[in-house]
């Protein structure tokens, strides 16, 4: 279990609204692993320089123990977040890692990788995020990077009020996370409220930002966010953060970022900014090239 850390009290005076909810939709992807795409592609334009999010969570082996067989990236990061069970990757790069309860996979496809994710179970449950950050496209074609982070190195803090705060990227009330990143300053944090107990953290109100609620229910300003729902929050000037209150045992993600402001052209696994980009990432990926 992550080191509860010392950190300082950080305030919100202009706390922000729900601009809309988000029921996500239920699909597969690999071999057959069921899974809800919270971050549509429609809205990509809407919460830059987050490309997807998809949850997934089952008790049934049969929805997920195809797990994702080799397949490319090339332009963007993936962000993948276990809850329970286990998972091995394996990539072009020669990367190796077991990702398991608590554990954060950070992938830089960059100029092109080919992965593996396959399940290392056959019972019990699988559950977890994939995130997809986008890069700038000075970095599209960067080396690809990779680092498995343990549960017990994810940075942690606990609030006056109980509020348990895992710092996955960014930074918490003084506590820096696990990775960071200068484009994109993403801030990711999964929080586990107690019943009753309110959360503040603060927010450039040039971010993007949405809050994934999957145990429990929100209260975000006047809005309830249920179990399974995303809420986009508004952008707004005079806005310095979120404020977050628990109607019950809650635990959720808090996700933000800087937007690129950049063309976005995606085909499946490849994200660049113009087509003729990916018209190359495909014919560098059927010649073998896309991972050399």
């Amino acid at each position: 279990m992550s080191t509860t850390l010392t950190h300082t009290v950080s305030t919100v005076s202009h706390p922000r609204d729900v601009e809309r909810l988000i029921a996500g939709q239920a699909t597969s992807d690999g071999d057959g692993v069921k899974l809800t795409r919270v971050l549509t592609q429609p809205l990509q334009r809407r919460l830059d320089p987050f490309l997807m999010l998809d949850a997934f969570g089952t008790d049934n082996p049969d929805d997920y123990i195809g797990g994702f067989p080799d397949h490319p990236h090339r332009g963007f990061e993936t962000v993948t977040y276990m809850i329970a069970g286990r998972m091995r990757h394996r990539d072009s790069a020669g990367h190796e890692g077991l990702l398991q309860n608590g554990g954060v996979q950070w992938m830089t496809a960059g100029r092109g990788v080919i992965h593996s994710e396959l399940p290392e179970q056959d019972e019990g449950r699988m559950e977890g995020f994939q995130l997809w950050l986008n890069l700038p496209a000075k970095d599209k074609m960067s080396a690809p990077w990779y680092r498995d982070i343990q549960s017990e190195d994810i940075p942690q803090l606990t609030t006056g009020e109980g509020v348990t705060v895992r710092v996955i990227a960014g930074a918490s009330h003084g506590v820096a996370g696990a990775v960071q990143r200068e484009a994109t300053q993403p801030l990711y944090l999964d929080l586990h409220l107690p019943e009753g107990a309110s959360f503040a953290q603060p927010l450039p109100a040039t971010h993007n930002a949405f809050i994934y609620v999957y145990r429990g229910e929100l209260q975000v300003g006047d809005t309830p966010v249920p179990t399974q729902r995303m809420a986009i929050l508004k952008n707004e000037a005079d806005r310095d953060g979120v404020v977050v209150t628990a109607k019950t045992a809650t635990r959720a993600l808090l996700i933000a970022g800087q937007p690129l402001r950049e063309p976005i052209a995606q085909y499946g696994p490849f994200v660049m900014n113009r087509n003729e980009e990916i018209f190359q990432a495909v014919e560098d990926f059927k010649a073998g090239r896309l991972a050399v």
